[in-house]
């Protein structure tokens, strides 16, 4: 099925994980708009974020649940030494701190990353993983959006808040 995201006058069709058409909503709406699903949003339409930085988010950092009475920020250094991390744990946290990544409107992270458990969430959240510690990490990160590429983007309202991510064509995070 198309979906059609329209982000004030720009636009971006989606038909499975790729990008259909890019362009001026009113063109697009005019090619599509009976064939796809609508998606509105009022914010700027942009490629999603890439995260150089989380193998450390993720494999050095502890994102509490909420039911703990830890807080909500990640725990590192002697609070996270005195946790007692197990594998089980370590896939808990990085689950909690993906949610975060994905609602910052990340849709493409640093690797590689050394724990399984962490591995295993990163793959499952669709989320494309670039190498580390290249020189120039600019030829390895996505670039803009362009017609037939994978469908990663974000949209941000006036504020810098991530109002919608969307990884491979799926909406992983929506703003409330």
């Amino acid at each position: 099925m198309l979906t059609l995201h329209r982000a004030r006058a720009d636009a971006v069709v989606i038909d499975g994980d790729r990008i259909a058409a890019l362009g001026p909503y009113d063109e697009l709406d005019t090619a599509y708009g009976g064939r796809a699903r609508l998606r509105s949003w009022d914010g700027v339409l942009t490629p999603g974020r890439h995260e150089p930085d989380a193998p450390a988010l993720l494999e050095a950092a502890y994102w509490p649940d909420p039911r703990e009475d830890l807080g909500s920020d990640p725990l590192t250094g002697r609070a996270l030494a005195a946790l007692g991390m197990t594998e089980v744990r370590w896939g808990a946290s990085a689950r909690r701190g993906l949610q975060r990544l994905l609602a910052a409107g990340t849709t493409s992270v640093a690797g590689p990353f050394t724990r399984e458990t962490v591995r295993t969430a990163v793959e499952r959240s669709g989320l494309r993983v670039f190498p580390g510690g290249v020189e120039d990490a600019t030829l390895l990160v996505p670039g803009p959006l362009a017609v037939s590429g994978r469908a990663d983007f974000a949209v941000y309202d006036d504020d810098g808040a991530c109002l919608v991510t969307c990884v491979a064509g799926r909406m992983v995070h929506r703003a409330r």
